[in-house]
């Protein structure tokens, strides 16, 4: 037999053991609010959000579709503002970000972190305050910094020796003193995926505490007077529930600011302690109550600071799944349903990968109804997939839709809001789908659909 062939099994994919099948909800219509946009409700047994039926989103726009709930959206970014009250929020622009959404940021005061100059020119093109803007990245290019430096961005943070020393050599070629922090990589054990996880050593984020790499930053820094330092940076991970690893955290990085004073004689006035909080996807899952986040940091890094004689610095959070990712969902047209006998059923619909890759990606999990009608049939064990040329073009692994389910039905997967568009493709030349905003019964296109002229343009 060869080494490299063997006869295939009867499951693919598998997560759970065959005699443990997730078990079917009690009420395969119902719209949990933990995990649908705040205005989901069933109207006429379809799903409505933001006051407009899926049925006209699909007919208007077509699908698959990106949909936003703009008063969700919008009343979280509210509920950060409140809840860290004093401290500076600023959203983590990877989870999505569009002209539209920096608007609302701007109406409702809260800064933004971008990673590309990519991202800044969809600040800046909307007139965002530069001021407000934080840089990342790990590997920016001269041309990236040159931007930054030229907008006036407010902080840049910065990842290695390399950039540290590129930075220094184009403020003063630009006669600029940027406001700089350290991302430090704090050790804590983030409970997520490897892929999302980033205050471990062993990765390419940041420079280390344990191995004195962060110490050696602030020498260097301290030492090139075209750069201001103001403060530390820590990033852990990201859809995170669990509030501890955030509170080790910011304990380590308060107690570096003590260690920067004894060595250097300077305080730092900011400590940025980063996002990564988690959203709930599926039935069970918990995410930390803002409030009690925000109480808890403050409370950490007050006491430390104050131990040791210190003010206490001003704090920035970086929200961007909590803030957009519940409140967006996905809308799909059922076409071909495959019964495996004895296993499960197959729901092909008319996306996949190129929209929602993070199941492919690192296992995401998702929650999703049949949103077009109601139905009163017998749950029948599906798995949600796409139409790509893969194997792994796996939307939701496994869940229950009615054994009613029939061509043409409309599918809505919750909580796509944060990291699907952001991490769209064109996978098999299929266009990217439209992003919409809903609110008060009207539905309007914020991100227009590609088309195929859109994918050929540029090819000679």
């Amino acid at each position: 037999m060869s080494r490299f062939a063997h006869p295939a099994g009867d499951r693919h994919a598998e997560m759970l053991p065959h005699e443990r099948p997730p078990l079917a909800p009690a009420d395969l219509n119902r719209i949990n609010p933990a995990i649908w946009p705040r205005t989901s409700t069933r109207t006429d047994g379809s799903l409505t959000v933001g006051g407009v039926d899926v049925r006209d989103l699909a007919r208007d726009h077509g699908t698959p579709l990106y949909v936003v709930d703009e008063d969700d959206v919008r009343s979280r970014m509210r509920d950060y503002a409140t809840a860290f009250a004093g401290s500076e929020v600023h959203y983590a622009g990877k989870a999505f970000l569009c002209k539209e959404i920096v608007r609302w940021l701007q109406d409702e005061g809260l800064g933004l972190d971008v990673a590309s100059s990519g991202e800044l020119a969809v600040a800046l093109s909307v007139g965002f305050p530069p001021e407000r803007i934080t840089m990342h990245g790990n590997n920016k290019s001269a041309a990236e910094l040159r931007r930054a430096l030229e907008a006036g961005v407010g902080h840049i943070v910065v990842d290695s020796y390399d950039e540290i020393a590129r930075l220094g050599y184009l403020a003063e070629e630009h006669g600029k003193r940027p406001k700089v922090m350290i991302r430090v990589t704090t050790g804590v054990e983030a409970h997520t995926h490897e892929f999302i996880a980033t205050a471990h050593d062993d990765q390419k984020f940041g420079l280390s505490l344990s191995a004195g790499a962060a110490a050696e930053a602030v020498r260097r820094i301290l030492a090139l007077p075209q750069l201001e330092l103001v403060g530390l940076h820590s990033h852990i991970g990201s859809q995170i529930v669990d509030t501890a690893g955030f509170e080790v955290a910011a304990r380590r990085l308060a107690t570096l600011l003590v260690q920067i004073k004894q060595e250097h004689g300077v305080v730092l006035p900011e400590l940025d302690l980063g996002g990564g909080y988690g959203i709930a996807y599926v039935e069970g899952d918990e995410a930390p109550d803002i409030k009690e986040l925000a109480d808890g940091l403050r409370e950490i890094v007050t006491k430390v600071c104050q131990d040791e004689g210190l003010p206490v610095p001003r704090l920035t959070v970086e929200p961007g799944r909590t803030i957009v990712g519940t409140g967006g969902i996905t809308l799909y047209e059922v076409g071909t349903i495959k019964d495996v006998e004895g296993l499960r059923t197959y729901v092909s619909v008319d996306g996949g990968m190129s929209d929602n890759v993070r199941t492919a990606l690192y296992g995401a999990e998702y929650t999703a109804v049949l949103a077009s009608r109601a139905s009163d049939a017998a749950p029948m064990l599906s798995r949600l997939v796409g139409k790509h040329c893969e194997s792994g073009d796996i939307i939701v692994r496994d869940f229950h839709l009615p054994a009613d389910l029939a061509p043409g039905d409309l599918i809505a997967v919750a909580a796509t809001g944060a990291y699907c568009r952001s991490l769209a493709n064109n996978y098999n030349y299929l266009p990217r789908p439209a992003v919409v905003a809903v609110s008060g019964g009207v539905s309007r296109v914020i991100v227009q659909g590609e088309t195929e002229d859109d994918l050929l343009r540029g090819q000679l």
